[in-house]
C-alpha cells in the first residue's frame, strides 16, 4: 500500500514539547456527572425487552473514560453484573465493538487489541502498526503492564514470535518505549538525515537497522529537523523516499512513524477515513459521529 498523506509535507517550524502534548480530543468530562444515575439509565436500557441503543450512545459517548469507569463500578454495585458483559450480551457487530471499547481504560484497550491481533491463526499487522507507531513512552509502558496483567503474557515475546525480519526488529524497538523526549540537536540533524538517505539508497540489512534505530529512538522534535534536512539533501520527501525504497509491512510501519511525527491527529484521521469510508451505518454510525462530534455546538 502506498501511503499518501492528506496534509502538507512541509511545515514551517518544529513543534515544542508542549505543543505535541496539547492535542485535544472530542470527549470531555460531563458536567454535573452522576455515575449512579447513569448506571440506572444504562440498566434500564439494557435490561428491558428492547435494548435502547440511543440511550447507550447518549451516555457512553458523552462521558470521559474515567467517568465511564465510575459508571461501570456503580453498575456492578447496583445490579451485581458486569457492564461490559451485559453490553456484549445485548449488542452485536461493530456497534458492540464500539460500545465495549469505550469501557476499557486506554492501556487495557491497546493490550486487548494487540492480543487479538496476534492470537490464533495469522497476525493483524495493521493493528500492530497503528498502535505501536503512535504511542508515547508512558503509554507503551502502561500497555505492556496491562498486557501482562490481563493475559499473563509478555508483549515483547509475543511480538517476537508472531512477526519477522526488520518489521519485527522495528516493532521490538518501538514497544520498549525508549524514544528520547523533548530533545533536539540541530547539528546532529544533518548527520541523521544523511544516514537515512544512505539507508534508502543502499537498502542493506545494516542500513535498515540504522534507519529504524533513528526513527524509533530520536525525539519527535529531532526527527522534525531530520526530515527537513533529508529534504534538503535528497530533494525528496521522507515518506516518498520510504515508499520508493521499501515495501511490505516494514515500509508501512516506517511511513506510519514518519506521519505520526509530523501530525499524529492527521495520521489517525487518514486511517479513520480509510477504514470507514462508505462503510458505517445505523447505530454504529451514530456512535462514531457522537464520539467525533466534540462540543454540543458541533452537532
Amino acid at each position: 500500500m502506498r501511503t499518501e498523506p492528506l496534509w502538507p509535507h512541509h511545515l514551517p517550524e518544529a513543534p515544542s514539547s508542549d505543543s505535541i502534548n496539547l492535542v485535544q480530543g472530542t470527549i470531555f468530562p460531563a458536567p454535573n456527572f452522576n455515575p449512579i444515575m447513569d448506571a440506572q439509565m444504562l440498566g434500564g436500557a439494557l435490561q428491558g425487552f428492547y435494548c435502547d441503543k440511543d440511550m447507550l450512545i447518549n451516555i457512553l459517548t458523552q462521558r470521559c473514560n474515567a467517568q465511564r469507569l465510575m459508571i461501570a463500578e456503580a453498575y456492578q454495585s447496583m445490579y451485581g453484573r458486569d457492564l461490559i458483559g451485559d453490553l456484549k450480551e445485548q449488542l452485536s457487530d461493530h456497534f458492540k465493538d464500539v460500545m465495549v471499547g469505550l469501557m476499557y481504560p486506554p492501556p487495557l484497550y491497546d493490550a486487548h487489541e494487540l492480543w487479538h491481533a496476534m492470537k490464533g491463526v495469522g497476525t493483524d499487522e495493521n493493528c500492530l502498526i497503528e498502535i505501536l507507531a503512535s504511542r508515547t513512552n508512558g503509554e507503551l509502558f502502561q500497555m505492556r503492564e496491562a498486557y501482562c496483567l490481563q493475559y499473563s503474557n509478555n508483549l515483547q515475546e509475543d511480538i517476537y514470535s508472531e512477526t519477522s525480519g526488520h518489521f519485527r526488529d522495528t516493532l521490538m524497538n518501538l514497544v520498549q518505549g525508549t524514544r528520547e523526549e523533548g530533545y533536539a540537536d540541530p547539528a546532529m540533524a544533518a548527520q541523521d538525515a544523511m544516514v537515512l538517505w544512505e539507508a534508502c539508497q543502499q537498502k542493506t540489512g545494516e542500513h535498515k537497522t540504522m534507519l529504524q534505530m533513528i526513527l524509533c529512538n530520536k525525539s519527535y522534535q529531532q526527527l522534525w529537523l531530520v526530515f527537513q534536512e533529508f529534504q534538503n539533501i535528497s530533494g525528496q520527501d521522507m515518506v516518498d523516499a520510504i515508499n520508493e525504497c521499501y515495501d511490505g509491512y516494514f515500509q508501512e510501519l516506517l511511513v506510519a512513524i514518519v506521519l505520526c511525527v509530523r501530525d499524529k491527529p492527521a495520521y489517525f484521521a487518514y486511517r479513520l477515513y480509510s477504514a470507514i469510508h462508505n462503510f458505517a451505518s445505523g447505530h454504529y454510525e451514530k456512535a462514531l459521529l457522537a464520539i467525533c462530534a466534540g462540543d454540543a455546538e458541533d452537532y
